[in-house]
């Protein structure tokens, strides 16, 4: 329906005239237009609102929790994507250790191969003229993933000698490590030195621990 200028004036009289106590939803087809045009405009307002808390609101908050973690997300992203670029060297890098570790275990005596590496060093030092004063094997040492052997080492020589000795023990074709040298003149012998030190070799934990358990 189109109103004229003097029409929407009477409407605006009829809606200043309006007692909003009075009012009855039952009888709100005989309502002044404006009003019923205000209360669709409310309608339509409080319907947006609702809408805008209980949708709109919770998404906003969600978007705004997500762009909060943007940074974070994207300094892993940079972190992650760096690590893939490097991804083939470290695994050619990955490999060269397992190859190392592995060259490392076959040389690491296993239990039964402790006596025969004691006789190799008995050997050296015979080969190298020295007077074996002892060599002795003291209790094992378990560590986390191997098993210590060590054992007390005293021989007596000259210097060169005592020196190509211990160059052979570095040579054996097992691991052994030498500790605590101790080299002091042998009282009444001239050139005569006395080595003492200690020295370990290693056996890999897993492989006694299978020996055990097969004995």
């Amino acid at each position: 329906m189109k109103l004229n200028r003097d029409g929407w004036i009477d409407e605006w009289q009829r809606l200043r005239d309006v007692d909003v106590r009075a009012l009855d939803v039952k009888e709100a087809g005989s309502w002044p237009l404006l009003l019923k045009a205000l209360c669709l405009l409310l309608a339509l307002l409080l319907s947006v609102a609702v809408m805008y808390w209980f949708v709109i609101g919770e998404r906003r908050d969600a978007l705004v929790s997500e762009a909060r973690k943007e940074p974070r997300l994207l300094e892993e992203y940079r972190s992650k994507a760096a690590k893939a670029a490097h991804l083939p060297k470290m695994e050619e890098r990955l490999e060269e250790i397992h190859a190392q570790m592995t060259r490392l275990r076959e040389m690491l005596p296993t239990s039964i191969e402790i006596p025969s590496l004691l006789d190799s060093i008995s050997d050296a030092a015979v080969s190298n003229q020295l007077i074996i004063e002892n060599i002795r094997l003291r209790s094992t040492v378990t560590q986390t993933h191997y098993v210590e052997h060590p054992f007390d080492i005293q021989v007596q020589g000259e210097y060169h000698q005592i020196a190509q000795f211990v160059a052979d023990m570095a040579a054996l074709s097992r691991v052994v490590t030498q500790h605590d040298f101790t080299l002091e003149p042998v009282e009444g012998q001239g050139n005569t030195l006395r080595l003492s030190m200690l020295a370990r070799t290693y056996s890999d934990l897993a492989q006694v621990e299978e020996a055990e358990d097969d004995a």
